[in-house]
């Protein structure tokens, strides 16, 4: 399994991005998947959840109502679009599935 993240970069509190993650090596629609964050000195976190067939979803109490997971198994690709943003929510962010991890994208919210 490899993934490409996308999306990333330098946002001011209160923007948006819409992060991208593009699978391959693997059939995707057959596999739930996920997105993870790591910050500076902090341990990785979950942050958001999705099954294989986009029916159901979970996200960390942190980021609901602001994140939206999402997926298109037609393009093997998986989203999460991020609004509110806050310097909190400043890390890498890395999709995962079929156990794997991507090499991860930088989000850094800051004015």
């Amino acid at each position: 399994a490899q993934f490409v993240e996308s999306g990333g970069g330098l946002v001011q509190p209160g923007g948006s991005l819409n992060l991208s993650c593009l699978a391959s090596g693997f059939t995707f629609s057959r596999y739930g998947a996920s997105w993870h964050r790591q910050a500076p000195g902090k341990e990785r976190e979950l942050v958001a959840v999705i099954t294989n067939d986009g029916g159901i979803t979970n996200y960390r109490d942190s980021v609901k109502g602001r994140f939206t997971i999402s997926r298109d198994n037609d393009k093997n690709t998986l989203y999460l679009q991020m609004n509110s943003l806050t310097p909190e929510d400043t890390g890498v962010y890395y999709c995962y599935g079929n156990y794997a991890y991507g090499p991860g994208t930088q989000v850094t919210v800051s004015s």
